[in-house]
């Protein structure tokens, strides 16, 4: 593992994934106040030092569970989907009223890992959220489990917070969890066990170090283990997002991480918005085209968004979010982006001005047909250098 310094504050945009075991006492099926008043208070830190914030958090069935007097063991489904119904609530009003002492408001957002993966509503989960950060509040995210169709299973939520963060493009994921980080074996059977301060790939090495936990405690409690923590790694690195796995047993556990405590690191190869250009360009099958006028073409290679005005024509058949080639007058690909509207609509609105949208459709959409973030030239050279530059 090469040695490497990585540190929470240099991050812009933090998802933190929260356990069952570590938010719900055991014993009591209530929520453990004074350990969640310091992760609150070290959230409302990063908040005022500009850092955007979104928690990803368990808990909702443990806290239903102890409400509803369910039994111990094993929920059958339509049990564990009460349970969930009856958690979050209690979930919602705690985290409401901790961060409102820190004036800070929260929303409650309740998504499905078919939200994060299917397009038009990755977009819409996408853009609320956005809208909750842009408005200042703390998205608080948790699994639908009160309609999801399949079985609640073994460390969703630890794969949804990498989704999450995979979606939002955020450079940092932290997993709160039961030890340090990754070791060499399991430590708890294993006195040589070693901690692995830096993971620069998820091996077939590493995958082989990564146990389960065996503490029927914690089992009951929560989902998650060291597998999922590292299909977690393996999402967000891949989106360009840095993460570490840090020991949430401690009060102040995001303080303790960034204060050099014991913990392992994930390193991304790239930044979020290279990787996403990355997928953009590489791993999408555009679903149709639009062309440009010339003053459009010089407006992507400085950088700027495409707007209706500088569509001349579309071709193909495309919805919201799919891929699409961005063709000039001689037909030559320019770019390929993420349009923001469905080809009918796309139609109606080209060569009209932004401001103009709403009459035309009846609704008012984004201003771009393809925002900046969501769109990357195809051709190589000093252009593309602009553009990648401008848009990170």
């Amino acid at each position: 593992m090469a040695a490497m310094t990585l540190t929470l504050s240099n991050l812009k945009s933090v998802v933190v994934k929260i356990g069952s075991s570590l938010l719900v006492d055991g014993e009591t099926g209530i929520v453990r106040r004074e350990w969640l008043t310091s992760v609150v208070a070290d959230i409302a830190q990063w908040r005022a030092r500009g850092q955007n914030v979104l928690i990803v958090s368990s808990g909702a069935i443990a806290l239903g569970r102890h409400a509803l007097r369910l039994p111990n063991g094993v929920l059958r489904l339509e049990q564990a989907q009460a349970a969930a119904a009856a958690g979050q609530i209690r979930l919602a009003h705690a985290y409401e009223e901790l961060f409102a002492a820190k004036n800070i408001p929260i929303a409650q957002v309740l998504l499905t890992l078919d939200d994060t993966e299917e397009r038009r509503r990755y977009l819409n989960a996408r853009a609320t959220i956005a809208t909750i950060l842009k408005s200042g509040g703390v998205p608080v995210i948790n699994e639908n489990d009160t309609v999801t169709t399949e079985e609640i299973r073994y460390g969703d939520n630890d794969r949804l917070a990498a989704r999450v963060a995979q979606m939002m493009g955020a450079d940092g994921l932290v997993l709160l969890s039961d030890v340090d980080g990754l070791y060499t074996a399991d430590p708890s059977n294993d006195q040589s066990a070693t901690l692995i301060p830096m993971v620069d790939e998820v091996t077939a090495d590493i995958e082989r170090m990564a146990r389960p936990a065996g503490n029927k405690t914690v089992a009951q409690m929560g989902s998650g283990g060291m597998v999922t923590k590292l299909a977690a790694a393996k999402i967000a690195n891949g989106a360009g997002c840095q993460m570490v796995i840090g020991n949430g047993h401690i009060l102040h556990p995001l303080s303790a991480i960034e204060n050099g405590a014991p913990n392992t690191w994930f390193r991304a190869k790239a930044s979020p918005a290279t990787a996403r250009k990355q997928w953009i360009a590489g791993s999408l099958k555009p679903q149709g085209a639009l062309t440009i006028d010339a003053g459009a073409e010089r407006a992507l290679i400085a950088g700027k968004s495409l707007l209706p005005a500088g569509v001349t024509s579309i071709s193909g058949t495309f919805n919201r979010g799919d891929s699409v080639r961005v063709l000039n007058q001689n037909g030559r690909e320019r770019a390929r982006g993420l349009v923001a509207y469905a080809s009918a609509d796309a139609a109606q609105i080209a060569g009209h001005k932004s401001h103009e949208i709403e009459a035309i459709l009846g609704y008012r959409g984004r201003d771009e047909m393809i925002h900046r973030d969501d769109l990357v030239l195809t051709t190589h050279g000093t252009e593309n250098k602009n553009l990648k530059e401008a848009s990170l």
